[in-house]
């Protein structure tokens, strides 16, 4: 009977059409690859693959290797279940700048006590990038915003507002609320990474054109520039906790909030402890509309 352990290498060595580029994949010698690979063929009476460059299937190995992948794939969904009862092992986690930095350090916070054994490793992109990361199987989870449908057996973990971003300095940063149409004044600035969708729909809601001064992708550039007299922006509440010195929030007016849900895929299997880490955000749902980001220990 071939060993699990030979299978994967099988499995590696056609992916990467490569014994060197799977030893590296797998962390094993190059020889160790080479020598599973013969104890396999011989024991499957036959060549599973041509040593050429690239390395390739033969028809025999053809017609093996969906078996093999089959088993593996059975083999790793068993050992996630076994992993997920004890709740032991690693999500993949993504969201957004304002997230990573307003909240994430505060569910961190909240899942390691009830969670020991289970890593969350973190992954920060962009509104357009969560969702295709979710169902492509880079990311286990994310938390997504404003998702539409509410996704089966996700949670609301948070909700805030869009806030003015000024310079202290700058004449409405005293203002208790500041009309949208004034930024447009100054010269909207506007980044990816901070929420444009919504940005777009509070324009569309009181039917102003969306004319921004400036488009950037990353939201420190959209910072450094308003910090440099630039411009102004608008920006989530959270992201109140990634703002230099220099620059302040002010509530604006139309109010626009936003909802926070932590949820596995929508179009696939969900990884066994992403369940784990939802069980465990046992909290209510953060409003950060009023003050900074916390959670209930």
């Amino acid at each position: 009977m071939p060993s699990v352990v030979q299978l994967r290498l099988l499995v590696a060595v056609v992916e990467h059409a490569s014994f060197t580029d799977a030893a590296i994949a797998l962390g094993v010698s190059q020889s160790g690859v080479s020598h599973a690979i013969a104890t396999l063929e011989k024991e499957s009476g036959g060549r599973l693959v041509e040593r050429d460059a690239p390395v390739r299937p033969t028809p025999l190995g053809q017609r093996l290797l969906p078996h093999a992948r089959a088993t593996l794939a059975s083999v790793d969904a068993y050992t996630a279940e076994s992993a997920a009862s004890r709740h032991v092992g690693t999500v993949r986690l993504a969201a957004v700048p304002t997230v990573c930095q307003g909240l994430m350090p505060a569910l961190l916070h909240h899942w390691a006590p009830r969670l020991p054994d289970i890593r969350v490793q973190v992954f920060e992109g962009d509104d357009e990038e969560l969702p295709v990361w979710l169902e492509s199987g880079t990311v286990d989870a994310a938390v997504l915003v404003d998702p539409t449908p509410f996704p089966q057996g996700a949670r609301l973990v948070a909700r805030d507002d869009f806030r003015a971003v000024v310079r202290r300095d700058h004449p409405l940063a005293e203002e208790p609320v500041i009309a949208l149409a004034e930024l447009h004044e100054d010269g909207l600035l506007v980044s990816a990474g901070g929420c444009e969708a919504q940005v777009r729909k509070m324009h569309a809601d009181v039917a102003l054109p969306f004319a921004p001064a400036q488009r950037v992708r990353e939201l420190a550039t959209m910072m450094r520039m308003v910090a440099e007299g630039i411009g102004v922006s608008i920006m989530p509440a959270l992201g109140g906790a990634m703002l230099p010195a220099e620059l302040t929030m002010r509530p604006l007016t139309p109010v626009l909030t936003r909802e926070l849900v932590i949820t596995g895929p929508l179009q696939r299997p969900w990884h066994p402890l992403v369940h784990a880490v939802i069980d465990a955000t046992d909290v209510d749902p953060v409003d950060a509309t009023s003050g900074a980001a916390s959670i209930a220990r």
